[in-house]
């Protein structure tokens, strides 16, 4: 139970964590079909509206953050949770494509700045050197509540009625109210003083902005699961479709399990850059072990080809999660968390967005071969990160190097 509910401060943080991705399970597993049959709206005006949503969402992560610096980390943070409430209320009401538009950029652009007044809210409640085990166990909540919310949000759509919708967005809203109760037993936060030096913004730490892109590229392994691997498994191999659902579990498991032991071997810099770059060796890896389960061998052969891929995946995917979050809090000035935090989280978003037409291209359109051109951008992206962090840390301190 400590792996998921840590003891001090993080405790608080892990069970409004856990609150609110179980809230987001449920909305993620139904929030399109509700959208779909009981809102109206055709399958394009969903996929539209999303897509603009998040596009709006990444425009409005680093000035939400920015307000962290200034208003304080924990105060933005728990009236954002209850604005995510609210926004999910409105889910119910509406029943046209512009409100339901202003609904999910509503919803989207208080998530991006929710997700960037926590991590400035970790800097301050924990001290640097533990940062990176502490977002480890959070990570590990987080893959939690989205598998119980997941599981309910399919509950709702085997009813496929409104109650049941109903009751699952409701739920979904007491969440994020619950998160925003949990955040106020924590001790207050003051707001960053502002000066001189801390006016400029995150877009002229060039640096910082190239790490971002980085993760970005990285971050693709999580439409890679959603998205890319459920078409790759039911259009290029001989394995059952719904082994893509198993995968995903196998993945969320050894999160749970692992990714806080994967975190300690992160204590600064240079070991997180020694992870960035192991994980793009194993994303290769893992990308061409997906690739040669699309050979005519069977079934079985195809599964077991998928399963070792998808074991290679996890592990890569939480070294590269170990190395970015110290990365993204170690070169983020003390005074400019909540700025830097939510610019740095874009990268998920870019990944989320650019994630289906690169991956439908590469693993559909391509095959084999955009299998390997993922595993090369993976390897590319993961060892990259070393120089672009040594430059960023000769700028922040010379003689650090």
């Amino acid at each position: 139970m400590s792996r998921v509910l840590p003891q001090g401060p993080l405790r608080a943080l892990a069970i409004a964590q856990l609150a609110n991705s179980v809230g987001d399970g449920a909305f993620y597993a139904c929030s399109a079909l509700f959208f779909i049959h009981v809102a109206g709206l055709s399958a394009t005006q969903v996929g539209l509206a999303l897509t603009i949503g998040w596009a709006t969402a990444m425009a409005a992560g680093t000035p939400l953050g920015a307000l962290a610096d200034r208003w304080g980390p924990r105060r933005t943070a728990i009236w954002l949770s209850v604005a995510v409430a609210f926004t999910l209320g409105a889910v119910l009401l509406v029943r046209s494509f512009p409100l339901v538009l202003l609904v999910i950029c509503g919803y989207a652009c208080c998530q991006a700045g929710l997700g960037a007044a926590r991590q400035a809210l970790l800097a301050v409640l924990v001290p640097p050197a533990e940062r990176t085990a502490a977002r480890a166990h959070l990570q590990s909540t987080l893959n939690v509540g989205l598998a119980l919310g997941a599981g309910l949000g399919a509950l709702a759509l085997w009813s496929g009625t409104y109650t049941a919708y109903l009751a699952v967005f409701s739920m979904d809203a007491v969440s994020f109210l619950l998160a925003a109760l949990v955040l106020r037993k924590l001790p207050p936060t003051p707001p960053v003083p502002r000066t001189t030096e801390s006016k400029s913004g995150v877009l002229r730490d060039r640096p910082y902005v190239a790490v971002t892109l980085l993760n970005a590229i990285m971050c693709l392994n999580m439409p890679l699961l959603s998205l890319g691997l459920p078409m790759w498994v039911a259009q290029r191999t001989d394995a059952p479709a719904p082994v893509a659902a198993m995968l995903l579990m196998l993945n969320m498991l050894g999160v749970v399990l692992f990714q806080v032991r994967v975190a300690r071997q992160v204590t600064g810099l240079r070991s997180a850059t020694r992870a960035t770059g192991r994980a793009g060796w194993l994303m290769l890896a893992a990308c061409g072990a997906y690739a040669l389960s699309g050979v005519d061998g069977g079934a079985w052969v195809a599964v077991g080809l998928l399963v070792v891929a998808a074991l290679i995946q996890v592990f890569g995917e939480m070294a590269h999660g170990a190395g970015s979050w110290e990365i993204g809090f170690a070169l983020a000035p003390p005074e400019r968390q909540g700025q830097y935090q939510g610019f740095f989280g874009m990268g998920p978003q870019i990944a989320r967005m650019m994630g289906p037409l690169l991956l439908t291209t590469l693993l559909i359109g391509w095959g084999t071969v955009g299998w390997l051109v993922l595993g090369g951008l993976f390897l590319l992206a993961g060892l990259a990160f070393g120089p672009v962090v040594r430059r960023a840390e000769a700028r922040l301190s010379p003689a650090a190097l």
